[in-house]
This record gives structure tokens, sequence and C-alpha cells, in this order.
């Protein structure tokens, strides 16, 4: 059965993800980035705001005077990487085996037959799981797929670039849209008569080559539809970790455990719904006065319940200094993660 190359996307993922925090941001334009008092810069825009001029990593001063409507929200890199250690756990279902690409998108080698059905339920599933938007490209390549996904029109869909339909797809993009043609490469290829990919295309490797050195190989080869790069997908990730910044400052024992209790609680759950189990446990302390401390334990066995999770936690607490000092957060990550149908089998063997 043939395969293909499926790839999925949270278009501007910062921004998709601000929103689906906060409802009353439905329908605003929304620019995540820096204090425009601070020379803050873009990172994110809504669609909105892109089709109102914005651009990313513009200074955000300069995005707010082309759309004054939009609502700035301060870049959150925990509730972002949280936010993608979702979206990975609940793609894991439909796509076991993963290449994350950044924080908001993902490879996965699949067959052909059945692909179209399976971007789809991948768009429901996160769009019910997290309220997130998500674009899905098929085709025969990493850098075609990535293309597709990214021509769709509107915030969610599947497009498909048939096998055999290569040219006829790349053929009308400007040339941009190439891997590694910004604008300089961009202008160079328009003095040379080529502003489309179909243009790019019929320059030749030599040509493309002589200009542009072994980057212009490169070039040639996405003109073409030519991607032999390997999808390199993992079965699960490395590590799962949650924290959690606390109300206030705090010596008290027991408001500690509460905490690693209610984190111990999330990996429990996201460990089931990925079937993983975790056999080394790591707490970190974040002190009022900034400064941090972790402590780390290998457990007999792997697994996946709480109760065993806060257990271990609590002890690696007892080796830190949290109550002797102040503490303002709490993290608790795990690591030697593997199915956990595959760990109950090796216990039973012993």
């Amino acid at each position: 059965m043939a395969g293909c190359v499926l790839f999925v996307e949270v278009p501007g993922f910062y921004a998709a993800v601000a929103r689906a925090d906060d409802p009353a941001l439905a329908g605003r334009p929304v620019l995540v980035g820096g204090d425009p008092r601070k020379r803050g810069r873009v990172q994110a825009a809504s669609a909105e705001a892109l089709a109102a001029g914005v651009e990313v990593e513009m200074p955000m001063l300069e995005a707010l005077r082309r759309c004054p409507t939009a609502k700035r929200v301060p870049t959150d890199m925990t509730r972002f990487r949280e936010a993608s250690r979702r979206l990975l756990a609940l793609l894991r279902g439909p796509l076991p085996s993963l290449e994350p690409f950044g924080l908001g998108g993902a490879f996965a080698a699949v067959d052909a037959d059945g692909a179209e059905a399976l971007g789809g339920r991948c768009v429901r599933e996160v769009g019910d799981g997290l309220g997130l938007p998500l674009r899905v490209g098929l085709a025969s390549g990493k850098f075609l797929a990535r293309l597709a996904a990214r021509e769709i029109d509107g915030e969610s869909g599947v497009s498909c670039v048939p096998a055999g339909g290569e040219a006829d797809f790349l053929a009308p993009l400007p040339a941009d849209r190439l891997d590694g043609v910004g604008r300089k490469t961009a202008a160079s290829l328009a003095a040379m008569g080529a502003t489309r990919i179909g243009e790019v295309a019929r320059l030749g490797r030599e040509r493309l080559q002589e200009a542009f050195g072994p980057h212009g190989l490169r070039i040639h080869a996405c003109a073409v539809g030519e991607d032999a790069e390997p999808v390199r997908g993992v079965r699960h990730p490395k590590s799962l970790s949650r924290e959690s910044t606390l109300e206030s400052e705090t010596r008290d024992a027991a408001a500690l455990r509460e905490g690693l209790a209610g984190l111990a609680q999330q990996l429990e759950d996201e460990l089931r719904k990925s079937g993983l189990a975790a056999r080394r446990v790591a707490v970190r302390v974040r002190f009022s006065d900034r400064g941090t401390t972790s402590r780390s334990a290998t457990l007999p066995h792997a697994t996946q319940a709480a109760a065993e999770l806060c257990e271990v936690a609590e002890r690696l607490l007892e080796r830190t200094h949290a109550g002797a000092r102040p503490v303002r957060g709490l993290g608790i990550q795990l690591a030697l993660l593997g199915a956990a149908g595959e760990v109950d089998r090796q216990l039973e063997l012993f």
C-alpha cells in the first residue's frame, strides 16, 4: 500500500491558544508578543491581523498602528508549551508516531488509502478536544505536505496533493513559498525571470546551482516536488512535565503537598490518555527569591498512578529546602516513558 506524508499545524499557534483560553477574543484580531513600550515584537498574529497588514517579527507598535482593533496578548511560553504537549498527546490517538514541528505542528507517515479521512478526524478531534483550528496537508513529501496545509483557505481543513499532481499544484504559487527563498533570493530569482514556482523549475538544476551554489539544488528539488527527507517519527515523547505557580509564596507543607497532588493528577490523566507509564520522577522547586532546585528518583517499576507519583514527589520535596525557604512554584517531570501495555507484560514475566 502506498504511503504519504501527513502534516498537521495549528495556524498562528500562539494566537489560537490565546483565543481558546479567552472566548471573548473570538472574531477579534489577536497579536501575541512583547510590550510595545519596550520595543516588543509580534510573535504570532491571528488571520484578521495578518489581513490588516501585520507581519510576524514586526515591532508591536507598528502592528497596533496597522490593526488598531487588535488585542495584544503577552507571550506566555509556559502556557504555550503546555498547549503543545496537549496537542501532541491528542494527535497521538489517530497518529501514534509523530515528528514534532515547532510547538503547533507535526509530521506523520501514513498510508495513502484513507489519509484524507484520517486528516479530517484530526481536525475534528483537535477542534472538539482543545478548541483549536487545524490545517492538514497530504502529499508525497514533507515540504509539499506543509505547503498544502498552509495554502488552505480558512483556519481549518484538509488539502491533498495527489501523486503525479505535484507540478500542477506548485507551478502557479509564488517563488517565495519555496523553502529557503526569502526576499533577497526571491528578488534574484525574479531578475532571472522566475516569480512563480513553475518558472523556477524551468530554470533547471544547473542554472540554479550556478546562481546559488548548493542551496540552489534544494531550491530546484522543492520546485519540482522532489523531497526524499524521511519522517522521523517517535511513538511517544521522551518526557512529560507539569508546572504551577502558587497563588502566593508559602512555607506550608500541606499546601505544597496539595500542589504536588494536583500536578500528579494532571500527569496521570495524560499518561493514561497516551497509553504511557513512567519510571523516573523529578521535582522542581522555584523559591520566592527566584532560585530553583530539583531532585529526581528512578522507580523500580513504571507507573501511571497519581498516588504513586505524588508519594515519590513528596519524598523528593523533603530533600529540598522547601519550607525552610518560601516556595513560589512547583513542577513534576516524568521520564523513562514506555507503553503501559509493554510495562505490564514485562512485570508479569517477573
